[in-house]
């Protein structure tokens, strides 16, 4: 950024206050937190008031914290008897509906977008794979929303972020011509998924297990939010440090602990909320910034189509292929399919293509940003519609 610290702490507590002052309006309208943010960063780029480096290493950092924040927290709220009952679900979407999304985004990008090559396409495809976990965190904690179905939502936009990074780094490197180490890139990449799970499952284990055998005394009831929030850090930067995936490795250590410590503290999760929420402010600010200072070189009518195949059919149909056979009603199979919301996660995967030697980085950009933008606007105004629709649906269905 172009202004100073105290500038830019400034514009932070603004946005915070003004964030905090909206909540309320939020909770009763079809706004979000998500819109009003990106459309605060937009208006505070126009006005002069903040210009962004794209290049920035700095930018990444801040939306990698927040994805690692919130990937950390989503893990503390599964609940461990759904994963013993309803397991096939989010499996199916990570394992078939993920892959064939991002096979169809693909195709549709080498139509509309011929001087993309198949590399970038599939590179594209998979940058806007992932669900994201900041915009469904709404959902997530909505009791209107039948628990199996945020359940599902929560292990998706978990689980997504982290097993398509490998994706989108392999297909980076074979976008920028780099095909000679083929089979050795994709087993380093296996090989940092796999030290992800691993890290984070063993500090979460020991963590617990150091909570469960603490004396009364030695962990004070304000301190129990640092310990929680110490272990997602810790099992990301250890992860990264051996070489693995820090994403999944924070959001397997939020989840073991949560499977494991079954009794864990409620301000384990509400300290996390609060900071994820803090961060997510900036984070979307500084997207909408981002969004002018790219600005847009690819013509708009490709540029739309691609969007509406994005939001409007590749998802959804991704999504009702892979439920076939899954014990779910169409209300809910519906509800899912839908709420697919591109974000945080996207950002820092087209901010990695941006910053890398691919030919066709800033058409790629282009691209992921506005379907980010677009999915953002889209699923952050019909969050709490589709929470209410939901709700009404299972109702009058009744129980069972």
């Amino acid at each position: 950024m172009d202004i100073g610290f105290p500038e830019a702490l400034t514009v932070v507590g603004l946005l915070l206050i003004a964030a905090a002052a909206a909540s309320g309006l939020v909770q009763r309208t079809v706004l979000s937190i998500s819109v009003l943010s990106v459309t605060a960063g937009i208006v505070l780029d126009l006005a002069g008031v903040v210009a962004l480096d794209p290049g920035a290493q700095s930018l990444v950092y801040v939306v990698e914290l927040v994805l690692l924040i919130t990937l950390f927290g989503d893990g503390l709220l599964v609940e461990r008897q759904f994963l013993r009952e309803h397991w096939r679900a989010p499996a199916r979407a990570l394992a078939v509906a993920m892959p064939l999304n991002a096979a169809l985004l693909a195709i549709a990008a080498k139509a509309l977008f011929g001087d993309l090559s198949w590399a970038e396409a599939f590179l594209l495809g998979f940058v806007l794979s992932p669900t994201d976990p900041v915009i469904t965190s709404s959902i997530v904690t909505s009791v209107k929303v039948p628990t199996r179905v945020r359940n599902i939502v929560n292990l998706e936009s978990g689980l997504n972020d982290g097993l398509a990074l490998p994706f989108v780094l392999l297909f980076l490197e074979l976008s920028i011509g780099d095909t000679g180490e083929l089979a050795g890139t994709i087993g380093g990449l296996s090989l940092e998924t796999l030290l992800g799970v691993a890290v984070g499952a063993m500090l979460a284990l020991a963590a617990g297990l150091l909570l469960g055998r603490l004396p009364e005394w030695a962990l004070e009831g304000r301190f129990e939010g640092l310990y929680a929030l110490g272990l997602g850090l810790a099992a990301f930067g250890v992860a990264e440090l051996f070489e693995g995936n820090g994403l999944i490795a924070a959001f397997c250590a939020g989840l073991v602990l949560a499977v494991t410590r079954h009794e864990i503290p409620e301000i384990f999760s509400e300290l996390n909320e609060s900071v994820g929420a803090v961060l997510q402010v900036v984070a979307f600010a500084l997207f909408g910034a981002l969004i002018v200072e790219t600005g847009l070189d690819v013509s708009v009518l490709p540029l739309a189509a691609f969007i509406a195949f994005a939001l409007l059919l590749a998802r959804p149909a991704s999504i009702l292929v892979s439920f076939v056979g899954i014990p779910l009603t169409g209300t809910e199979k519906g509800f899912i399919a839908w709420f697919g919301p591109k974000g945080i996660a996207s950002m820092l995967f087209a901010l990695f293509v941006l910053n890398s030697g691919a030919p066709d980085r800033s058409l790629v950009f282009d691209v992921a940003a506005f379907t980010i933008l677009a999915s953002i606007l889209a699923h952050g105004l019909t969050d709490t519609l589709g929470a209410r629709w939901v709700e009404r649906r299972m109702s009058a269905r009744g129980p069972g």
